[in-house]
């Protein structure tokens, strides 16, 4: 079983984007923890370093499905901007969507069906009364087209496989382009309610322990100073 997600920041500030950085590594490390196949589809890079504004994975294995639901939402990181020390805000949300994988159209000579017809239009009395014309249509998808450019049936059925093809191609790139535009309108529609999951700290660990030795210089300072004085 394969599932998409697409993780991202939609419109909102550089904090956001890297929320959506930290947030794709752990969907890849909980992913391999479950012993679940996940490919990088696509990832578009922020304005800051180490920043993500979308990404699109694959998952596959037995437990996709359940794995891509446990993740599906609003995701909410509490913490402090890594880029703007002093903003007050603390709340930053990203969103999660599942995206329904492309139909891809292949092509073999089996799923074209080629028609004799006659021509009509410019080309005398020969090109009405002779079946050169050729119409190729692709049967799983019903497209199709004609060819009545040469009196050669041979040619225009080269001619129809051509044009049946870059049709296809053309028809392919407007699935994309629509494709894009379902992504385009999951960045504007982050829930900022109810989120499926929340995290805090700069690591996204919970039971975040810093380890500083700040405080124990400081005392250090403070047993020299009093032994000085002694």
């Amino acid at each position: 079983m394969e599932r998409i997600i697409q993780i991202t920041a939609g419109r909102g500030p550089a904090e956001c984007t890297w929320v959506a950085a930290q947030v794709l590594k752990k969907v890849l490390e909980e992913a391999q923890d479950q012993q679940l196949d996940v490919v990088l589809l696509q990832r578009e890079t922020g304005q800051e370093n180490g920043t993500v504004e979308t990404a699109s994975i694959a998952v596959k294995g037995i437990d996709a499905e359940n794995f891509v639901n446990s993740w599906v939402g609003t995701i909410q990181w509490i913490g402090q901007s890594q880029f703007r020390k002093m903003h007050k805000r603390k709340n930053w949300f990203i969103g999660i969507f599942e995206i329904e994988p492309q139909k891809n159209v292949s092509v073999s000579e089996n799923d074209i069906q080629y028609q004799a017809m006659r021509s009509s239009g410019a080309g005398g009395q020969h090109v009405n009364k002779v079946s050169s014309a050729i119409r190729a249509t692709h049967i799983p998808t019903g497209i199709a087209v004609v060819a009545m450019d040469s009196r050669s049936q041979h040619q225009n059925k080269k001619l129809a496989t051509e044009r049946l093809l870059k049709k296809l191609e053309d028809e392919k790139l407007t699935q994309l382009k629509n494709h894009v535009g379902k992504q385009w309108e999951n960045q504007l529609n982050i829930q900022r309610g109810n989120p499926i999951r929340v995290f805090t700290g700069s690591d996204f660990k919970k039971n975040k322990i810093e380890k500083t030795y700040k405080a124990t210089r400081q005392k250090l300072k403070n047993d020299l100073h009093n032994e000085n004085n002694r």
